[in-house]
């Protein structure tokens, strides 16, 4: 972590400085800003962590409540979301604290005693090694305290406004301020009273029942499953011997149990089978007693059980799988003819079972994919046409979540003697294990996704999908280090030089493409780097290099990976890395041994992969989605 490059720091160096709007931020909700989100969920708070890092962009984030939410519903944090908290500073934090998923075990009834269950099998979480990072579970409160930590030490300095409830919009199509946005106050002397908000964009990141979403006229379409089901958070004495592992338990007639254990050591979260829904239920199964969730525990449990002393909280619900067919406002004949206004993100265009642990992870990447791009279309940097490119993405990725959620829910549903192999559940969870882990999604061609015509140079980096962490060396301390973890969510793209065989030092492809990167005209580094910023405000630009760290020295690596930085021009040494004896990028990812250039998204999805000597095809990459700078 680099923090003295302004001079000397001796407080904590995760509050940056102060900057633009960040600089006598109001704290009263202003009646102009760039952005307006409304709901603190995780779509929300991760859309403006992303917005904190613009100084130039004005981001306000309402929530109706009056404070921070103090449990949250979910609490199954995937592999790709740990990434995600990497790339905002708080992974190792979060990660002490949560509950680490390693295994998870299988409980059918007993073949001599079919009304007693028993273990049948035990499934790694991760065999296959997808990431570095673990499955973790942990409150959702706590990971939203993270992300407003995180806003609040921004540079903008941002911070929720609670006690604003959403009304409704309208979209002038007129002034620089084009979304009136009604709100009411909730809380204190102001309760009741409403409020007018000009914005130029809106997100709303306000669930299932979201009014952002009504309000631009799109509804969630789908089925609802007639299944019911309890979850409770509780504290219990049990003799169950996997209390803490998590467990998938089906017993012979009284349904099924999916057991999460908790962060904290005591605590365990149980969703409970409440059985098929009748037709006229009219959403009587809601009304659920506690004590009736606890009594159908115990009889799927039997012959262990469950003496609950305390329930932090507990909730029924039925299992629904329903999609909006857009993210944004831009109704189908309109597309091509204007760009969106008004966007929504996470339960308020997708909706699903909580047992596949998808909601809160799925959210989070909505939030990502559109910060970044509002706040480069905000910034100057982008053509506002990159802000269609949100709904394009992400619209599909929920479809294919519903489409897994709903074989696992059904299957999680299923009575053991009905499914067609005894083994089809831990095999289901084994075989798709990369697609709950969030490591499935991969964005298509587009403006900001290239066609994979040098894809052979780096097989290990799928274009559209998120770009794998690989350990290297860092040549200036011979530190090892995971390469993908300096990907931070600052707002930046990319750039990784993988270098050829050459010697440093000498002439070479990667020598000649970094002379064209510092000194061409048509260099994106040149055409997109704003006057008077700093050379890496825009590209992080690093170099691999395929000969171990003791064969060559600094002095023999290009200045266009030593760039000098800050108001005192202090060399950048942290953009140099070597292979790692026994554990070789290039062999490890598949990298082409003539070298080859990988760019990521600043949401951390590989954007394109070029040769060295490709350098017009980079050019014409960032030309199609950067502006020229000022």
């Amino acid at each position: 972590m680099q923090f003295h490059h302004h001079g000397y720091v001796s407080t904590d160096p995760r509050v940056q400085p102060v900057a633009g709007v960040g600089v006598d931020r109001p704290d009263e909700l202003p009646d102009t800003v760039d952005v307006l989100i409304v709901g603190t969920g995780p779509a929300g708070v991760v859309a403006a962590a992303q917005l904190s890092m613009f100084p130039n962009v004005t981001t306000r984030i309402i929530e109706r409540r009056g404070g921070r939410l103090p449990i949250g519903q979910a609490d199954g944090i995937q592999a790709r979301s740990v990434e995600t908290f990497q790339a905002f500073g708080f992974a190792e934090r979060i990660i002490a604290e949560a509950y680490r998923i390693t295994e998870m075990a299988f409980w059918k009834p007993d073949v001599n005693n079919r009304e007693n269950i028993v273990r049948t099998a035990r499934a790694v979480d991760d065999p296959a090694g997808i990431s570095e990072f673990p499955h973790l579970i942990v409150n959702q409160a706590r990971v939203l305290d993270y992300f407003t930590e995180y806003m609040a030490n921004s540079p903008t300095r941002m911070k929720p406004d609670y006690g604003y409830e959403f009304v409704g919009l309208e979209d002038t199509k007129a002034g620089e301020y084009p979304v009136t946005v009604t709100l009411r106050h909730t809380t204190g002397e102001l309760a009741g009273q409403e409020k007018i908000v000009h914005a130029k964009y809106v997100v709303g990141a306000d669930g299932a029942r979201s009014a952002v979403r009504d309000s631009i006229g799109c509804s969630l379409r789908g089925d609802q499953a007639m299944h019911a089901w309890g979850v409770m958070d509780v504290l219990a004495v049990t003799d169950f011997p996997d209390i803490r592992t998590k467990c998938a338990i089906q017993s012979e007639e009284h349904g099924n149990i999916l057991l999460i254990p908790r962060e904290g050591g005591q605590l365990f979260r149980m969703y409970v089978d409440l059985g098929e829904v009748a037709d006229d239920d009219n959403g009587d199964v809601r009304k659920t007693t506690i004590e009736q969730i606890i009594a159908q525990a115990n009889a799927i449990m039997h012959p262990y059980t469950l003496d609950v002393k305390n329930v932090p909280w507990h909730s029924v619900y039925e299992v629904g799988h329903r999609l909006t067919d857009r993210f944004d406002d831009v109704l189908p004949e309109e597309l091509g003819t204007r760009t969106p206004r008004v966007f929504i993100t996470g339960d308020a265009c997708h909706t699903h079972s909580a047992k596949a642990g998808q909601g809160m992870n799925v959210s989070m990447q909505d939030g990502l994919n559109i910060g970044w791009k509002l706040g480069y279309v905000l910034d100057g940097r982008s053509p506002e046409s990159l802000l269609s490119t949100y709904s394009a993405e992400r619209q599909v990725i929920a479809k294919n979540l519903i489409d897994f959620d709903k074989q696992w829910s059904t299957l999680m549903a299923t009575r053991p003697e009905d499914l067609d192999d005894p083994t089809e559940l831990e095999d289901f969870y084994t075989r798709t294990a990369e697609f709950p882990s969030g490591f499935m999604t991969q964005y298509t061609p587009s403006m900001l996704i290239g066609e994979a015509s040098h894809q052979e140079l780096a097989t290990g980096f799928p274009i559209g999908k998120r770009f794998k962490s690989s350990p290297v060396v860092r040549v200036c301390d011979t530190n090892p280090v995971q390469l993908g973890h300096h990907h931070r969510s600052d707002g930046r793209w990319r750039v990784y030089a993988f270098a050829d065989a050459a010697a440093p030092g000498t002439n070479s492809d990667l020598a000649a493409w970094a002379e064209w990167l510092s000194t061409a005209p048509e260099s994106p580094l040149r055409v997109h780097t704003p006057e008077g910023g700093d050379i890496d405000a825009v590209f992080d630009v690093k170099v691999v290099y395929q000969q171990p760290h003791t064969e060559f020295d600094m002095d023999q690596v290009p200045a266009t990976f030593l760039p000098k930085t800050g108001p005192f021009g202090l060399t950048d040494y942290e953009k140099v890395y070597s292979t790692l004896e026994g554990d070789d990028i290039f062999e490890q990812r598949g990298i082409s041994r003539s070298g080859a250039v990988v760019v990521v998204r600043p949401d951390q999805y590989v954007a394109t992969v070029l040769p060295l000597t490709a350098s017009a095809e980079l050019a014409d990459f960032f030309a199609q989605n950067l502006l020229p700078a000022a």
